[in-house]
């Protein structure tokens, strides 16, 4: 079932409320519209990309039938706290674990073991944030310095090289023409998309492959070291 069948079966009417992360590619702030709600976006926390409980209690109205938490990249969401406060809301808390990158049914164990082969090799970039339960199923690190220029040049810089990579949220969904949202800042969303990039699913790569990806990454690396 997808996610505007899960709204509709869960009973959320005709001009409520569900609120999504704006750090997305669109796709469920569009379920949400199908189901007949209406989607607010709220901030992600700025570690895991997943929806930050305290942003969810900002945008939380007394319209708001539902929030969907997105496990982002494999990184496990604050599941505990946003349940919490959900049901001190009394709001639905729907879950979604992200799918894209990782090959279905792929090797957990021999992700997590290059995830760690890449957060001690590579450099002038950040890891993702190494925690119990992380999946990868993107591996994805931020460029510091100057954002989005220099997140742009690494991935040119990767793809001239034959590294595949992707930014993996061009436009942070409050900022699309459809959903825009004038005068909403969510700060941490917006960071994000300027900053994120998506290296090749770990799944796919040879250990050849693996290697060369870090030569290749950082050898441009320490150009991309904040002032």
């Amino acid at each position: 079932m997808g996610m505007t069948g899960a709204l509709k079966a869960a009973g959320v009417a005709n001009g409520a409320e569900v609120i999504v992360p704006a750090y997305d590619t669109g796709e469920l702030a569009r379920a949400v519209v199908a189901a007949g709600a209406a989607p607010v976006f709220a901030d992600i926390d700025p570690l895991t990309y997943c929806l930050a409980p305290a942003a969810i209690g900002r945008a939380v109205t007394s319209r708001t039938a539902a929030v969907v938490l997105v496990h982002r990249f494999g990184h496990p969401a604050d599941t505990a706290a946003c349940a919490e406060l959900a049901a001190g809301h009394g709001v639905l808390l729907l879950e979604v674990e992200e799918q894209d990158g990782a090959e279905a049914g792929g090797d957990l164990a021999q992700r997590r073991e290059r995830a760690r082969y890449l957060d001690r090799r590579l450099v002038g970039v950040r890891t993702p944030v190494p925690v119990e339960g992380h999946r990868y199923q993107r591996y994805v690190v931020r460029v510091p310095g100057n954002g989005r220029p220099d997140r742009d040049a690494l991935a040119r810089w990767l793809r001239r090289r034959g590294v595949g990579c992707e930014v993996p949220v061009p436009i942070p969904v409050h900022r699309m023409r459809e959903f825009r949202r004038d005068g909403l800042v969510l700060a941490e969303t917006e960071r994000a998309a300027d900053e994120t990039l998506a290296l090749p699913p770990l799944d796919r790569l040879s250990p050849a492959e693996l290697r060369r990806l870090v030569s290749v990454c950082d050898e441009l690396g320490g150009l991309l070291q904040p002032a």
